[in-house]
């Protein structure tokens, strides 16, 4: 992939993150998720790419855009596998609350899992203790050897989890062993991500989360060289059968970097829609202007861009 393609890439998450911002603390997640996925959409038709959409917003007969299988781009340049989530955090955006950010990640031909839509057992960690840790050792393990590794007491370590009551076991686990937790009511991609940044204080990323979201975490984690290790919760034959048609051999092993998103370049970009971590949201000028925060790394060289951007709203076709 053409490096000039990242650039190309945060211009369709900032039109998302532009278009589902004025919903902000309307209570209605639908209607935001609704913008953002149609503006990244038409986007996208500006971009030199022969894309399809592997990880979406469902399958054809459940999404009216961006579902799995669509073609993407203008029909030119590499052929490629798109991986979105428009609105990541479409409750957060509802409630008016932190770390909503609109993603993508965009890899060669064949490259992004083929994610189906149910759980994933999953643990992320950022460079420092990549290839230290495993998801087959129980929690409390895996953050003895995380605190061993970082050279610090379980008193210091910090570990990031979605707030659901599934981790009602987890969360006393690792509470006895004597880490601190800070939850996320929302955003497993972002919570993923944190513990590449070490500004955010998290050690470890620990829990299920949506399998979508894993491998757009993935591809990002890959970009800042830590690891995501992931394991397909699976309830039933149906969805076992499910995921073997999706291309897993062995829906149940445990699924590396490699599995998720291939040993090639891979390209993520991301544009806050709230304040987070990270990244700062959408944030309304005088002159009818908006300023944008955003980030994009490429997996091939590892660099990460973070990008602010001063809109001129009425000067953005695009945006309705």
């Amino acid at each position: 992939m053409e490096r000039e393609l990242a650039l190309e890439l945060v211009r369709v998450t900032e039109l998302a993150a532009l278009s589902a911002a004025p919903w902000m603390g309307r209570g209605d997640k639908n209607a935001a998720d609704g913008a953002a996925t149609e503006a990244m959409r038409r986007m996208f038709d500006s971009v030199a790419i022969r894309g399809t959409v592997v990880i979406g917003e469902g399958e054809m007969d459940e999404a009216p855009m961006l579902y799995i299988g669509e073609k993407l781009g203008d029909g030119t340049g590499p052929e490629v596998d798109i991986a979105v989530d428009p609105l990541e955090g479409t409750e957060i955006v509802a409630k008016g609350l932190n770390n909503a950010m609109s993603v993508l990640a965009v890899a060669g031909k064949g490259q992004l899992l083929h994610a189906p839509d149910m759980y994933m057992e999953k643990l992320a960690v950022g460079p420092a203790l990549a290839g230290k840790l495993s998801l087959r050792d129980p929690a409390r393990t895996t953050v003895e050897k995380a605190a061993l590794a970082l050279g610090k007491p379980l008193s210091d370590l910090t570990v990031m989890m979605l707030d659901r009551p599934r981790h009602a076991a987890l969360v006393e686990e690792l509470r006895n062993a004597g880490v601190r937790i800070k939850f996320l009511s929302d955003g497993d991609v972002a919570g993923a991500i944190a513990p590449c940044f070490p500004e955010t204080g998290i050690d470890l990323y620990i829990g299920s989360g949506g399998a979508p979201e894993g491998v757009l975490a993935a591809a990002a984690i890959k970009c800042l060289g830590g690891e995501l290790q992931g394991r397909l919760m699976i309830e039933d034959d149906a969805q076992c059968e499910r995921c073997v048609a999706m291309g897993l051999d062995d829906p149940r092993r445990i699924l590396g970097m490699n599995d998720m998103v291939g040993d090639g370049d891979v390209i993520f970009a991301a544009t806050g829609v709230t304040p987070g971590e990270f990244l700062g949201g959408v944030r309304y000028l005088e002159g009818g202007r908006a300023e944008t925060h955003s980030m994009v790394m490429r997996g091939k060289t590892q660099t990460i861009r973070f990008i602010r951007s001063l809109h001129m709203l009425k000067n953005k076709p695009l945006l309705r």
